[in-house]
């Protein structure tokens, strides 16, 4: 796709649901007794890798459009699939679902696109296997394809070297069937969408510090969720309100989670516009989010703020290059491991722009101000990848074409049609 710079972007936008909680309402709901009512599902491409994985185990999953019902089959009640579940390109498919089949009475292969089959599952696998898991890398490189066959668990200690709520979010559900209690502990906390979800379920669930405990459940049942817009999604659109001149863009009801907020925070510490408005709390505190257009300031962004919004670095990463100063992001080695070595990708494809950025080993540092111009931009078939640079285009002179731009469907279908909106 062809974009060009734009003028001022104003209207406003009701972000597509939370990528993490629908996951995890579908992954909950087909292990639960009961029914369970999923509202504004995202219909990304990752989600119904989720649903495709459950129905293929026996769960009766109808979906119309946002709107969701999940006939869920009990806690030990999956069946085994007929063949290799394809979990596409969802890492957090991939390693949630592996704690839940750790626990099961069949055995099951797990694959996914060409992006997965490079992703690290060690990081599921180890602790995983100190529960008694049956887990192994088809191919012995400590990525997937997984072959999992189902084992009796036992509840374990375990402290993780990263702070990832795929890790976590395994362990957790594997500790619902274990024999025993099951602590994770985190260098820093990240998302808590499992714990604050598992505890609606009627999970016996608590978080200590950074340590989330669990203890074995006799059974789930299911609820009503109604899912929040993504603050993942919604970055894209706070960056554009802030860097197009003469912007005003209201997000309708965002996420804003406490371990999901870091794009706020950094938003106000760079010197942006940012108004919360009728924010509720029902489970997960919701918000309508206000940007107007800003002048913006470098900072230093790093420690325990990056869990916060790992997802949101590469847009933040396009943000610095039009705020006056150097911004320096560190702590943030996760991002080579994402859909994409994240860090690599957007210092090539903003340096052919024109930017002053340099790769460091565990961020980048931006160097603000430099005017920028239109490039051809790689995707790496990366969906945050595509949709920073869709923003960033919108500042930039000239035309900049994405390549593989298509790829924003895994988590937002109708990204470039909400941006064009704005503009009119």
């Amino acid at each position: 796709m062809i974009f060009k710079k734009s003028g001022p972007l104003r209207g406003q936008v009701v972000i597509p649901g939370d990528k993490s909680i629908s996951h995890r309402s579908v992954m909950f709901g087909s292990i639960a007794k009961g029914t369970t009512e999923i509202t504004n599902f995202l219909t990304g491409a990752d989600c119904l890798s989720t649903i495709g994985c459950f129905q293929r185990m026996g769960v009766d999953i109808q979906a119309d459009g946002s709107h969701v019902i999940v006939r869920g089959n009990g806690l030990r009640g999956l069946k085994k699939p007929d063949g290799i579940l394809d979990c596409g390109n969802s890492g957090t498919t991939t390693r949630l679902i592996s704690g839940i089949l750790s626990a099961q009475d069949f055995s099951v292969t797990l694959t996914g696109d060409e992006s997965i089959q490079k992703r690290p599952m060690k990081r599921i696998m180890e602790p995983l296997s100190q529960m008694g898991a049956q887990i192994r890398s088809v191919r012995g490189n400590g990525c997937a394809p997984l072959e999992i066959t189902g084992s009796r668990l036992h509840g374990i200690r375990y402290i993780s070297p990263v702070a990832s709520a795929q890790v976590k979010s395994a362990i957790l559900l594997a500790g619902l069937y274990a024999d025993g209690e099951t602590r994770v502990t985190e260098p820093a906390l990240s998302r808590n969408h499992t714990e604050l979800m598992l505890k609606s379920f009627g999970a016996d669930v608590r978080t200590e510090g950074t340590t989330a405990v669990i203890s074995p459940a006799r059974e789930l049942y299911g609820q009503s969720i109604a899912v929040p817009g993504d603050i993942s999604s919604a970055a894209f659109f706070m960056a554009a309100g802030l860097l197009v001149p003469g912007s005003e863009i209201l997000l309708k009801q965002v996420g804003v989670n406490p371990t999901r907020d870091g794009m706020l925070q950094v938003c106000r510490s760079m010197g942006g516009d940012v108004t919360l408005y009728n924010e509720t709390s029902d489970g997960e505190p919701v918000a309508d989010i206000l940007v107007r257009a800003s002048r913006l300031h470098g900072i230093t962004i790093g420690g325990d703020i990056i869990p916060t919004l790992i997802d949101e670095l590469p847009v933040i990463a396009a943000m610095a290059c039009f705020a006056e100063g150097e911004t320096i992001i560190r702590d943030a080695a996760e991002l080579k491991v994402k859909e994409s070595n994240r860090i690599e990708v957007m210092v090539r494809n903003l340096s052919a722009m024109g930017a002053d950025v340099e790769e460091t080993e565990d961020g980048m540092i931006i160097r603000g101000g430099k005017p920028l111009h239109g490039a051809v931009i790689q995707s790496h078939m990366d969906h945050r990848i595509a949709m920073t640079f869709a923003i960033t285009a919108c500042m930039a002179e000239g035309e900049t074409t994405i390549e593989g731009a298509e790829c924003v469907n895994i988590s937002y279908p109708g990204f470039y049609q909400d941006l064009r909106r704005l503009s009119f």
